[in-house]
Formats: C-alpha cells, sequence, structure tokens
C-alpha cells in the first residue's frame, strides 16, 4: 500500500522524504555558530531551559572557535567515518538559538555555510522570540534558491509547562511566528518533547491535534531524559516524585497512539532523542539505539494495522 506521503512505510519518514525531495542521499552536518539564547543571557531570562545541555547533542568537532568551513570539512570527514558517504550536505545550526544577532551576522554566518560547494541548504534551530520579520524575508530570498527549514523549539503546547522549564516565552508566541515563517513561504520545522514534569500521558497525547493545526512541514519528537549539568538535574534530585519517565515499550506505544492522531502532511523527523551515557543523570532504555527504537515503532504500526494520521480529524 503506498500512502498520501507517497510510500509505504506507515508513517511520513524523513529518509524517504529527502529522497524523494533530492533524488539522493543527504546528510545533515550540525554547526556551533557561537549563539546564545536570551533565557540565557538575562534579556528574557537567566539559566537557559532546564532540561539544556548542547555538549549532550554536539559532535566532537563542533566547537564555536573553529571557522563555519573548518568545521563543515571536518563534519564532512566525521561523517565519511560514520556512515556511507552523502554527496549533498545540510548545515545544520543547531546548538543554542541560530537567530539571535543581528541580521547582518546572519548573513555573513551563514554565507559561509552556502559558499561551500557540497552544502545544498540550511537547517537552523532557533526560538520564536528570536525572529523578526526582517530575517524573515532574507532567509525567504535563501529558500528560493536552496533548501532552507527554519526549526522551532515547540518543547510544550502548555504555558504551565513552558513557564515550568524556563522557556520564557508562551505557546501563542510560537504559534505567531511559524505562521508567518509559513506565510513567507519558508519550511518549518519542531521539536516536540514527551515526559516534561507536570504532564499527563492524555495531555501529551492531547498534543497531537494541537499541533497538527500549525503550518509545520516538519516535526521530531523527543523523550524526557535527565541531562547532567542542568536545571532539571537538581530539580530532579531534589523532588524525584515529580518526574515519571515513559518504560521503553509504554513509548512505544504511546507514539503510535500519537502517529494515529498525527497530521499525515508532516514530516517526521525523529521519535526519539540519543543521548551518550555519560551525560545521563536519571533513568534510560540502557544501549538501544534510535534505529532500534524504529524498527519496534514500525513493527507495531504493523501489528496494530495503523499508520500516522489514520484517526486525524482536520
Amino acid at each position: 500500500m503506498t500512502y498520501s506521503w507517497g510510500h509505504s512505510r506507515r508513517f511520513n519518514a524523513y529518509a524517504d522524504y529527502f529522497k524523494q525531495h533530492f533524488g539522493e542521499r543527504v546528510q545533515k552536518l550540525s554547526i556551533d555558530a557561537g549563539f546564545s539564547c536570551p533565557n540565557r543571557d538575562g534579556k528574557v531570562a537567566t539559566g537557559g531551559c532546564t532540561y539544556c545541555n548542547n555538549d549532550a547533542f554536539n559532535p566532537s568537532y563542533c566547537l564555536p572557535e573553529k571557522s563555519i568551513l573548518q568545521q563543515i570539512e571536518e563534519g564532512i570527514e566525521f561523517h565519511a567515518r560514520r556512515y556511507r558517504r552523502a554527496d549533498k550536505y545540510l548545515a545544520y545550526f543547531q546548538a543554542y538559538s541560530n537567530t539571535y544577532a543581528p541580521l547582518e551576522k546572519l548573513v555573513q554566518i551563514y554565507s559561509q555555510a552556502l559558499h561551500h560547494p557540497l552544502i545544498t541548504g540550511l537547517v537552523i534551530g532557533t526560538r520564536p522570540d528570536c525572529m523578526d520579520e526582517d530575517k524573515l524575508d532574507y532567509f525567504a530570498a535563501l529558500s528560493r534558491e536552496k533548501y532552507v527549514i527554519i526549526e522551532y523549539g515547540i518543547e510544550s503546547c502548555y504555558d504551565e509547562t513552558l513557564n515550568h522549564i524556563n522557556r520564557g516565552h508562551d505557546f501563542n508566541t510560537l504559534v505567531s511566528m511559524l505562521e508567518l515563517t509559513a506565510a513567507k513561504g519558508i519550511k518549518t520545522g519542531g521539536h516536540l518533547i514527551f515526559g516534561l514534569p507536570g504532564e499527563s500521558k492524555e495531555q501529551m497525547l492531547a498534543e497531537a491535534g494541537i499541533i497538527s493545526k500549525l503550518p509545520l512541514n516538519n516535526i521530531k519528537f523527543h523523550q524526557l531524559q535527565i541531562i547532567k549539568n542542568t536545571a532539571m538535574e537538581k530539580q530532579y534530585k531534589t523532588a524525584p516524585e515529580e518526574f515519571s519517565f515513559f518504560e521503553l515499550e509504554e513509548y512505544i506505544e504511546f507514539i503510535v497512539d500519537f502517529l494515529e492522531h498525527l497530521n499525515p502532511d508532516f514530516v517526521v523527523e525523529r521519535f526519539a532523542g540519543e543521548v551518550p551515557p555519560r551525560f545521563l543523570a536519571g533513568p534510560s532504555w540502557g544501549l538501544i539505539r534510535n534505529d532500534q527504537i524504529l524498527q519496534k515503532i514500525e513493527k507495531k504500526l504493523t501489528e496494530r494495522n495503523t499508520w500516522q494520521g489514520k484517526l486525524y480529524m482536520k
């Protein structure tokens, strides 16, 4: 069976979307351009999001003291050693808020990346309060020539949760900026965390209907993990009873339930976060890798004879 997204997998898979879009394998290269966040430097708040430690997901070659081009070259070598070599790459600006600077500085940074002959586009992770119309006009112009997607951290649809994790903005701020970004013709992505303190499973499942109404192209999901050297690690040690973690099989069932209600037009990039064990300060699923989790999810979708959007209602 071929689904509305054009292939036979039971969800709108990122890898298959890329093959359709580019006609070949494309690899993302993480780059740390040395940005900060307004909830770190005091403009909005201090301390950053309570769960955040960028060292936990930055590859070893990602150091802001290196030039953009040096990180790209080392990233290409890094991926060539670990994975099958790609012929095209996307410069992935992931660490912190990658539009938190004057437009002139952004143009300088992103022009360096796009100058590399193997870079075919940009993936830019940021916050909705670090974007404005002038910056969006710049990215809109770029997107007419290159692949450009702006990824906003959603994390939760509930203001109480966003306040609890020191996000520094409410959900409506995110919705307004997503709508403006999409109206400019720029691809949009989002990131959602499941298991944040205070949220019930029913609340998390209800987020499928909430985000399905947003103008998103891509979506990432991430189970809550307690990362060392974060404010959340301190909270967990002080009040562990406030936290409830998914067991692996429970999470698989939850994700399948969530997918059933998710807009089938959304490309799903990731179902779970993967952090080196040395960074973990709370419960974990052991050494299982994301590809193994994906296999379990696809097996469960088949067992239940279900698929992304089966229960989706516009």
